[in-house]
């Protein structure tokens, strides 16, 4: 995609992104009504849980430079040698955007031509924290009807290989192949397989190559009126298919349109569950952290099928 290609497909883009939704929401949480979190419900058929979430990562490696951190604070070795109550406590960190850990990217995360989504001003984001667009307006959670696309599973292959990219096409085709419609207010997962292939041949240096979403897929997402979008890498394919622009599926999605992105996820639970029960839509629940200010956070959904 050319430059110029990419500025006309984010002004078109931008222009659909409507006003904020009556309750004061901004982005494509407008597309999520209590209407649709209560007929989200009715996707649950046998109740059980499946966690789109991988385990978080405590090893170094080349897509993990900066691993977290875990330490056991308590109790002390003279309190597990006495008899007195005590109690065992641990500390925990993490760098949240990195290329291993599941997380989820608030609206504040991209700064794009000097501002954030919606013409926020870059200067809102400051040393204490963004003064606004955090991922605190997910405070009471994220819920609604999840559907997954598995185009590894489309293309008859376990994964797609670095450097390939997800294209409007191939969603349709995995809708059809699925039996499934992404629609308004949904919460689209897609799988590329970088969880498998990472399980199977080893971690890599995911930002240099990675499969993910060719920037013309977001447009499907704003036609589809999707309140939010996960991924088993980044979303983004690597290298870039845009001169100049390192990340165009989430300056698209994020900035554009206002849709809050979920990296990093795990479907190699799901995607068989979905396939036993024979359907890809299952009530879907997201709860990020309450962390003021920050710009994303580790993130479990839960779908419930």
């Amino acid at each position: 995609m050319t430059a110029r290609e990419f500025r006309e497909l984010y002004a078109r883009l931008r222009d659909r992104s409507a006003v904020p939704a009556a309750d004061g929401r901004p982005g494509a949480l407008r597309h999520l009504t209590p209407e649709r979190v209560a007929a989200a419900a009715a996707e649950v058929r046998t109740g059980r849980t499946v966690s789109l979430a991988a385990p978080i990562d405590t090893v170094r490696g080349p897509d993990d430079p900066e691993p977290a951190v875990h330490r056991m604070t308590g109790p002390s070795p003279a309190d597990i040698g006495s008899e007195a109550l005590c109690f065992a406590t641990d500390r925990f960190a993490m760098n949240v955007h990195g290329d291993a850990d599941s997380h989820l990217d608030a609206l504040c995360h991209v700064v794009f031509d000097g501002e954030l989504y919606g013409g926020v001003p870059a200067s809102t984001l400051t040393a204490e924290g963004a003064r606004r667009l955090s991922v605190d307006l997910l405070g009471d959670g994220l819920v609604g009807r999840g559907v997954l696309l598995d185009v590894p599973r489309l293309r008859g292959v376990p994964w797609l290989e670095p450097g390939d990219w997800v294209t409007p096409d191939d969603l349709t085709a995995a809708e059809a192949a699925q039996g499934v419609r992404v629609g308004a207010g949904d919460l689209l997962f897609v799988r590329v397989g970088h969880r498998l292939r990472r399980t199977e041949l080893g971690p890599w240096d995911a930002a240099g190559a990675r499969a993910g979403l060719h920037p013309s897929a977001v447009e499907f997402l704003a036609e589809r009126e999707v309140a939010a979008l996960g991924g088993d890498g980044n979303n983004d394919t690597a290298p870039s298919v845009v001169p100049d622009v390192a990340f165009p599926a989430h300056v698209l999605a994020i900035h554009a349109l206002g849709i809050h992105l979920m990296d990093y996820l795990r479907f190699e639970d799901l995607a068989p569950a979905c396939a036993e029960a024979g359907r890809w839509s299952f009530l879907c629940v997201v709860a990020p952290l309450r962390l003021p200010g920050a710009t994303g956070s580790p993130v479990n959904p839960v779908a419930v099928l």
